[in-house]
């Protein structure tokens, strides 16, 4: 039985605000070993995709499906990550891994994220419940407003899903709802620390400027939803399959593999990534 990770206070605001912030959830330690091999796996790199923002910075991205047995599939995996996920989203289906993806934002180069939700991208892949689907991202570097840090809206996945449509190669909220969103809530600069974590509402309006400084912003990012959100769009079959959880211990001790075996997605295959011809 995974254990409680999170106060009653984080959980109330979670639900009030659409995230938290978890300071020095994963050790010095754990981070030198993942961002090392960000850096160094030879998988993630050829795997990674380059998305265009509005004024043709590029943002990187490496994205798979399976948590494996390599240092990721065990940060993925860990009892300390399914146990703030499973106390979030309640219930008693079990958690599952959606995927998880690898941002790449480089010094001077590394492009915008427009404002969105995650959910906006994800209606495309039919999940049924928004409440039934959370990210959590861990920094890998130091996120602050001069390298593109996240910004969210607080308080915005109260509204619901909003329309979106392309700007750029990537997927954009309603502009109109944002800009109405901008008046109503307060805007958060999520600047943290290698460690830190911020957890989030699959309709949290977010997005992120470009990285004009000379630092990069590095992160991943695990997307996880209960076995009982049903998705009638998605191949990938890692949605349903729940969490096999290891030891938060794994991520320093255990042996990893590589990611060479990993199921990354391809660009073409990403269904947000296609116009149907109903965006709004």
């Amino acid at each position: 039985m995974l254990t409680e990770k999170l106060t009653p206070a984080q959980v109330e605001q979670y639900n009030r605000d659409g995230y938290i912030i978890l300071k020095d959830f994963c050790s010095p330690a754990e981070i030198d070993k993942l961002y090392s091999t960000a850096l160094d796996d030879n998988a993630m790199r050829n795997n990674a995709l380059d998305l265009n923002d509005q004024s043709g910075k590029k943002t990187r991205l490496s994205l798979w499906f399976t948590p494996g047995n390599d240092v990721f599939g065990y940060l993925t995996r860990s009892e300390k990550v399914v146990g703030t996920v499973k106390q979030l989203l309640g219930g008693d289906s079990p958690v599952c891994h959606f995927h998880s993806k690898l941002m790449q934002k480089e010094p001077k180069v590394g492009g915008a994220w427009e404002w969105h939700q995650d959910y906006g991208y994800w209606y495309k892949n039919q999940f049924m419940f928004p409440d039934e689907l959370i990210s959590i991202m861990v920094a890998l570097t130091e996120a602050n407003k001069q390298n593109g840090c996240l910004q969210v809206i607080k308080g915005s996945h109260k509204l619901g899903r909003v329309n979106h449509g392309f700007a750029g190669e990537q997927v954009g909220a309603d502009m109109v709802m944002v800009n109405n969103a901008l008046k109503t809530m307060d805007i958060v600069y999520v600047e943290i620390e290698p460690g830190d974590a911020l957890v989030f509402h699959s309709n949290l309006l977010h997005r992120s400027e470009a990285n004009l400084s000379d630092r990069p912003r590095w992160s991943v990012i695990s997307c996880y939803n209960l076995q009982s959100n049903l998705a009638y769009n998605e191949t990938s079959i890692s949605y349903k399959i729940p969490v096999d959880i290891v030891p938060d211990e794994a991520i320093l001790e255990w042996e990893p593999e590589s990611l060479s075996n990993a199921d990354f997605l391809k660009k073409e295959n990403d269904p947000a990534l296609k116009p149907t011809g109903w965006e709004n």
